[in-house]
């Protein structure tokens, strides 16, 4: 960052800091608990509200009073969401320590050497989903998921703000929007923009991600209704990794953008904070609209204050009917495709029916999914506790090229209980999914879990299991059209994974335990070659967390992987750690302050390399990592509802030189592709309550 950007970077920022705090002493209307999070103050389920989230006496109710009496909550905020497929309710966290939860990569995941780019965990993740799988997931922690979809209810409009701006012009913009229009009616609006350029030349990234959410309920509490719809861009270009490593041990002007690249046309590079273009690499792009409806019979009663009756209805059946409707796009291209390189470094031969060298790989897919079910909830006064079985039949429509296109279908049946008791000790989960015909037939996945409460002190147990029977993913298919060199039907992976949790959080204390076994484990081995390994190999993955109270004011967090692999095709670091050391509390009444110093280390193994014609990390033994820990400093601080996360990142990379101090000994997050040299980060999210 030169020092005409940073004086603009500071000036901005120290508006920003006067503004907030004047703002924030004027602000009297949040409730935040003592670990920072928006308190949610019971249950609001039930409850009537204004247009603009106030609560109201319901008018057909008869008054026992003729004097209202002041709700003690009316001039401040109560929210809370639940994930999709979830009936827990949660809270915003608010929290300052960990900078990962801010970002969509986190700490146990590693990327080519540039926000945006391929990334892949450090921890054994194998897909344990059956029925149909395209198979690209290096960009999936960037992108919103179904998964992570929240349906919100809030007594206020609540918007938050964020921009988090860094070295190279590397910038992520996020903004999140939700209000009750009604008591029983909510939307939310959720948009994040991330754009890095990038270190090294064909190395900019930018991710593009929308989420709009509805959610109804009618006034007798019988019909409710989601809306769900996601967008995901991702646009990476490729570098193929650095042409000669030695380079960056001389560098002419110590910028490794003068480094030649494997691939990109090195005329074209640029670093330019608004561009989005990308001449070689990936572009993918993913949409998901998704409406649930359903109906529930069951018992009506009413819960009756000293000025206000409350409707309550206790659903015993419900009629559930979800449609889905997806398209996916997956295109590699390269628009001055060099054959010398293709050839020198990935062993590839660009055929001549490639006009003006340009290259593209592209699958498209269309899927339309329709699933009805049924839910029965055995006691009327627990409505977590359900039983649900259905069926679901899955159309999809691909064009592979410029290929004629083909049609699939699935059908499949499901069942699902779950009961979490009234007394909160005991929570039980089970699933399964099984395709009885199509294109996946014979796949198939269960899942059980059982969680009870020890004692207040003692904590929780968690036990559980997991089996998925699944076909490869579409990337080793004989249709698809991306260059896969041996493409084929390959037997069904199966995936079989017990676990056990031990949480304690009264002390802080968190213990897991994770083992795999794994038959027809498919892979690559090579930028091209897909394999299969038929034979059962088995990973052991125990983790530990823990924060330390060192004194009032100084907390040590660290964070403990151990894994080991018995056989089979997967390298994984055997240690990885994050520990945080922190100074932090509240201060002056409003600031909360954590600042201090973090590390992260993982021991050498043989990390994947990784293929950008296919967009797969594939199996190696010739590159072993040697790196050193990465540290960083931090100080993040909040005023109300304004936190700031400054932030100092890869003091690792010092380095004495003859020429004095540098930063510039890298770390390698696979063969040929080092990582950024010292970065700073300055972030800023800003919550409005209206």
């Amino acid at each position: 960052m030169n020092l005409r950007s940073g004086r603009i970077t500071f000036f901005v920022a120290s508006i920003l800091l006067v503004l907030t705090i004047h703002t924030a002493a004027q602000n009297p209307r949040i409730l935040a608990d003592n670990n920072n999070n928006y308190s949610n103050n019971g249950t609001q389920s039930n409850m009537a509200y204004d247009n603009q989230g106030r609560p109201i006496s319901n008018s057909s109710s008869p008054k026992k009073d003729s004097l209202q009496h002041r709700d003690k909550y009316a001039d401040s905020i109560t929210i809370y969401f639940r994930y999709y497929d979830s009936t827990r309710n949660r809270n915003l966290d608010s929290s300052l320590n960990d900078f990962t939860n801010k970002l969509p990569q986190p700490y146990w995941y590693t990327n080519l050497g540039n926000f945006g780019t391929a990334a892949r965990s450090f921890i054994f993740n194998p897909i344990m989903k059956a029925g149909w799988d395209a198979g690209f997931h290096q960009y999936d922690i960037y992108n919103y998921k179904l998964e992570d979809t929240r349906f919100f209810t809030t007594t206020r409009p609540f918007t938050e703000l964020a921009y988090l701006l860094g070295n190279k012009a590397e910038q992520l913009i996020s903004v999140l929007h939700t209000q009750n229009r009604k008591s029983n009616f909510n939307f939310s609006f959720e948009y994040r923009f991330s754009n890095a350029p990038g270190v090294f030349k064909t190395q900019n990234a930018s991710n593009n991600n929308l989420r709009f959410v509805t959610h109804y309920q009618s006034p007798s509490k019988r019909y409710e209704s989601f809306f769900v719809f996601i967008m995901n861009k991702n646009a990476s270009s490729e570098n193929g990794g650095i042409k000669d490593l030695k380079q960056l041990d001389s560098l002419a002007i110590n910028d490794p953008f003068e480094i030649n690249t494997r691939l990109g046309a090195a005329t074209l590079a640029q670093r330019n904070p608004f561009n989005t273009t990308v001449n070689t690499g990936n572009i993918y792009q993913e949409n998901t609209i998704l409406y649930r409806q359903q109906y529930d019979f069951g018992q009506k009663d009413s819960l009756v204050t000293d000025s206000v009756t409350y409707k309550l209805f206790y659903a015993r059946l419900r009629l559930q009917h979800t449609i889905s409707i997806k398209t996916n796009s997956y295109n590699f291209i390269d628009l001055n495709a060099d054959s010398t390189a293709y050839q020198t470094y990935f062993g590839k031969t660009i055929p001549n029916n490639y006009l003006g060298d340009t290259i593209s790989y592209k699958d498209v897919w269309s899927i339309i999914n329709n699933e009805f079910s049924l839910v029965s909830f055995p006691e009327k006064n627990n409505q977590s506790q359900f039983l649900k079985t259905g069926i679901g039949l899955q159309n999809l429509k691909a064009t592979f090229g410029d290929t004629a296109t083909h049609n699939f279908f699935n059908l499949y049946v499901l069942g699902e209980y779950r009961n979490r008791t009234r007394n909160q000790k005991w929570e039980i989960e089970a699933t399964g999914q099984f395709y009885l015909n199509g294109m996946n037939s014979g796949d198939y996945a269960a899942f059980v879990s059982l969680k009870r409460q020890l004692s207040k002190k003692i904590g929780y147990l968690q036990l559980g299991f997991q089996n998925t029977n699944r076909t490869a993913s579409f990337i080793y298919d004989p249709l698809t059209n991306f260059p896969v060199s041996n493409k084929q039907s390959f037997n069904k992976e199966n995936i079989t994974r017990a676990f056990a949790d031990y949480e304690n959080p009264l002390n802080k204390f968190k213990l897991s335990g994770e083992y795999y076994l794994v038959s027809n484990y498919t892979y690559f081995d090579s930028f091209f070659v897909a394999k299969q390994e038929a034979s059962l190999f088995n990973v052991l993955h125990v983790s530990a967390e823990k924060q330390f109270k060192l004194s009032r004011h100084w907390s040590w967090y660290t964070e403990i992987h151990l894994q080991q692999t018995t056989g089979g095709p997967v390298h994984v670091p055997f240690f990885l750690t994050r520990n945080r050391l922190a100074f932090e509390g509240n201060f002056y009444k409003n600031l909360f302050l954590s600042t201090g110093l973090e590390m992260r280390y993982y021991s050498d193994y043989k990390a994947d390399n990784y293929s950008p014609f296919t967009g797969q990390f594939f199996y190696q033994n010739d590159f072993t990592t040697s790196n050193r820990p990465d540290i960083n400093l931090f100080f993040h601080f909040r005023i109300r509802t304004f936190r700031t996360f400054i932030r100092l990142e890869n003091l690792n990379t010092f380095n004495l030189t003859p020429q004095g101090f540098k930063f510039n000994k890298y770390s390698y997050a696979t063969q040929q592709y080092a990582s950024q040299g010292l970065w700073f980060r300055l972030g800023v999210w800003w919550d409005f309550i209206n």
